[in-house]
């Protein structure tokens, strides 16, 4: 019987508590792979790439970090929403975001984090929707570019613990690359 008074825990314990610390790359990695087997093309990679951008500003502009992951699901369901109703996708976005820039103004949210996830709606939103406008291969080379592009925003805001949790940032870091790259090989190879 050891009176040493050690507390250090059993290294699996140690390396589960690890792993689990890192769930955010799993849930990334599962999504990326979820949308890249079932549909990877030009406006699905749009679409991921907006709702991502729209978790962001929906933090900033109600000034609460944990709306981003809520956003998630509120996006999503505003995307089918508006596919019942008739209503392309691009103008739902368009719509809350100029909803929630509105809602970040009339609280006088932080100015700063407000324009910049608004310029980054717009510029990367922006590249992502223009697209469209290009043929399939090329639209979603382009857009698998823009998503790639966005771990930059991601890594930011991780690296910087700001706006977001570093959870989402995390997550989303392990979305965009892993779903652009797998993109951009399926269609180059002509598989999708």
């Amino acid at each position: 019987m050891s009176t040493s008074g050690s507390t250090t825990a059993p290294a699996p314990v140690r390396a589960s508590t690890a792993l689990w610390r890192h769930w955010p790359v799993a849930v990334g990695l599962l999504g990326a792979a979820f949308v890249a087997i079932f549909s990877p093309d030009r406006n699905t990679i749009t679409i991921s790439l907006l709702v991502a951008l729209t978790c962001y500003l929906a933090a900033a502009a109600l000034g609460v970090r944990w709306v981003a992951w809520a956003a998630i699901p509120v996006a999503s369901a505003l995307v089918v929403a508006g596919g019942l109703a008739d209503i392309e996708p691009w103008y739902v976005f368009a719509g809350a975001s100029i909803v929630l820039i509105l809602i970040g103004l009339l609280r006088r949210a932080s100015g700063t984090a407000l324009a910049a996830q608004s310029l980054a709606m717009v510029a990367y939103g922006g590249i992502a929707v223009a697209a469209l406008t290009l043929g399939p291969v090329a639209g979603a080379v382009l857009a698998s570019l823009a998503l790639i592009a966005h771990v930059v925003w991601d890594v930011v805001h991780y690296r910087r613990n700001a706006v977001v949790p570093r959870s989402l940032a995390e997550a989303c870091m392990f979305f965009d690359v892993p779903l652009g790259l797998a993109v951009i090989v399926l269609v180059l190879a002509g598989l999708s």
